[in-house]
């Protein structure tokens, strides 16, 4: 499984700073008083991965070594959990739905998007195990559709508090509650950003890829808190979660030992 093995970041500020976060194939958290530079080690590499292509190997400061030996890049996805107004003309141009009125719609409208395409992709590799003739082709197509399963589940069980399940007739993500349709762009912040940290993990197709989070428990409840890092393990054993944070809370349920402090990396 490809993963970041290594960070390394020339001048973080000002040319003074030279960062070296060794990382874990698993579950990697840094943490760190307001300041300190959590989000700016975040969106540099990102900045990187999304540019690398039109960049020098060194350029622009970072540094990224990837494992195993040999690999050339990885699969990753951006969480960000602020939600602001969605004011800009070039999104607002390619939206459809006038029912979007923030950043968290947005990224919504977007993984609804992905989540049909996610859809057909699953229904072509069941498919394929039948017209291959794979041996346990039944058995492994329950498994594929206890993926999604098993999606649904975990959100019912999220949201049970507040009477709300998914409508698991339709082909987009809907909501029912009390008997009533609910898109989710009704829903409360908290719960906008579970459902797009969860959804934007299962459209991976438990497919090896780097999952970057920036201070993912904003707006999420203490309980909510402790349970997402095993969540997102749970959806997708493959995925290499990448997150900054201040809460205590998300270290807890045994993941104490992934946490680096932003001091320890920065020389």
């Amino acid at each position: 499984m490809a993963y970041i093995s290594r960070i390394e970041i020339d001048s973080l500020w000002s040319g003074l700073h030279h960062v070296v976060w060794d990382l874990r194939q698993d579950v990697n958290i840094l943490s760190g008083v307001n300041g300190v530079g959590k989000s700016t080690i975040l969106n540099r590499v990102v900045k990187y991965l999304l540019n690398v292509d039109r960049l020098a190997k060194t350029e622009d400061g970072v540094t990224l070594t990837y494992s195993p030996e040999g690999t050339r890049g990885v699969s990753f996805d951006v969480i960000r959990s602020f939600d602001r107004p969605l004011i800009s003309r070039d999104i607002l141009s390619k939206v459809a739905d006038m029912s979007l009125h923030s950043e968290l719609d947005f990224q919504l409208y977007q993984l609804q998007r992905r989540y049909l395409d996610y859809q057909v992709n699953m229904s072509n590799r069941m498919v394929q195990l039948f017209t291959e003739q794979v041996p346990d082709a039944q058995q492994k197509a329950h498994e594929i559709a206890g993926e999604k399963t098993q999606f649904f589940d975990i959100i019912d069980s999220l949201f049970a508090d507040t009477g709300k399940v998914v409508n698991r007739t339709s082909n987009e993500i809907v909501l029912v509650h009390h008997g009533e349709q609910l898109q989710p762009y009704q829903l409360s912040s908290g719960e906008k950003q579970m459902l797009i940290i969860l959804l934007t993990v299962l459209v991976q197709n438990k497919q090896p890829y780097t999952l970057f989070m920036d201070e993912p428990e904003i707006s999420l409840h203490i309980e909510w808190q402790q349970k997402l890092i095993s969540l997102i393990r749970k959806l997708n054993p493959n995925a290499q979660i990448i997150l900054t944070t201040h809460s205590p809370a998300v270290i807890m349920d045994g993941w104490a030992d992934c946490v680096t402090d932003v001091e320890d990396i920065v020389n």
